[in-house]
């Protein structure tokens, strides 16, 4: 007796079997592209997660619970605009009326915002909030980085550290649904030896160019301020951070400060002139682009050591890591990549940041391409 089912092997039961099998595959495939490996932007945003997070555990320290801390924050108010004097005083009084309830608050902000952009279901609405968030802290906590009071220097920090976030955060935003970068020579932006870069995910690549020297110019002339060019400016300001520090970098703080004693006006200006090459190398083909976004990675983190300390972490009194990482990360979203178009075997419409995965043929099946 035989069955009524298809008998295997026969055309009935194979198309089945393929049947049957289309569902299985569909899952698989829901499954692998549930997943991508983090690209360029995805790892920037980490990044930016991570300093707020990092942030957050500096605003839980026990300094930050004192009227201290608010004091602290008035000091800021001294030779700026009656405005903006008036305004971080008012906040200041506040957190020292109130130092612990205060502060709690702002730690948990912190380390929510860091939360949130790590978690990618949240990222867009931590993002944008932590745009909001820094533009405050710029204001009311640092007395708009001291721009207005004419002590404000890349060395030190300049523009803020914080406003940094809020531009990172801008550029480094989710580019999901965006269309993808045309092909190079393509697209009205575009040319034969001009790659894409992460930055330009949301903005386009003409309005990042435009916030990359309106930055870098911006620190190019700080640098060249009357507190920076005279001729103790830099020894006075690099000397002044040994106090709190190990002994290495107290050691390193009063070295660089005394090679820069007496010389102000010609360590300013060279400053000035590395951070204007920098603004302009934005411009040059890819090989060029990339030795200025390199020198602008240098640059930062040399200033972070030298002038800020690492942000003055290990002193124990620091509420963020200072301008240093945050510009390197502001340069790094410049980076210029390859296009996907370019790519042997990268598939249309993939993010230019993101390398595509390589197809491979399956024999008996005509017209395909490895």
């Amino acid at each position: 007796m035989t069955s009524q089912g298809a008998v295997p092997g026969s055309p009935l039961g194979a198309r089945l079997a393929a049947g049957s099998a289309e569902p299985g595959m569909a899952r698989a495939a829901g499954r692998s592209d549930a997943w991508a490996p983090p690209d360029l932007r995805r790892w920037l945003q980490l990044g930016l997660a991570a300093i707020w997070v990092l942030d957050g555990v500096l605003q839980s320290q026990s300094f930050m619970f004192t009227r201290a801390f608010g004091r602290m924050l008035a000091g800021g108010a001294g030779g700026n605009p009656a405005f903006l004097a008036d305004s971080v005083r008012w906040v200041a009084g506040i957190i020292e009326h109130s130092p612990v309830a205060t502060n709690a608050a702002f730690a948990t902000i912190q380390l929510a915002l860091g939360l949130g952009i790590a978690w990618r279901p949240a990222a867009r609405a931590a993002l944008a909030c932590s745009v909001l968030w820094s533009a405050a802290v710029w204001w009311f906590g640092e007395g708009l980085g001291g721009i207005l009071n004419g002590t404000a220097s890349p060395v030190n920090g300049a523009p803020g550290a914080v406003i940094l976030y809020a531009l990172l955060a801008i550029l480094v935003w989710p580019a999901a649904g965006r269309p993808a970068p045309a092909a190079p020579g393509t697209g009205p932006d575009a040319g034969p030896r001009r790659a894409a870069f992460a930055a330009a995910g949301q903005l386009g690549a003409g309005a990042a160019r435009g916030l990359w020297v309106a930055l870098w110019g911006s620190l190019a002339f700080l640098s060249v301020t009357a507190t920076s060019r005279a001729a103790q400016g830099l020894h006075d300001m690099i000397a002044g951070m040994a106090a709190g520090e190990p002994g290495w970098l107290a050691a390193l703080d009063r070295g660089a400060g005394g090679a820069l004693a007496h010389h102000g006006l010609a360590a300013s200006v060279a400053l000035a002139a590395v951070l204007a090459v920098i603004a302009a190398g934005i411009f040059l083909p890819a090989r060029g682009a990339r030795l200025a976004v390199g020198l602008a990675v240098l640059v930062s983190l040399v200033i972070w050591l030298v002038g800020q300390d690492l942000g003055q972490i290990l002193a124990g009194d620091a509420t963020d890591v200072n301008s240093g990482p945050l510009l390197a990360l502001i340069a790094l979203a410049y980076w210029p990549l390859r296009p996907a178009a370019s790519r042997p075997g990268a598939a249309a419409g993939a993010p230019a940041e993101r390398l595509a995965p390589v197809s491979f043929p399956v024999p008996g099946e005509a017209g395909e391409e490895s």
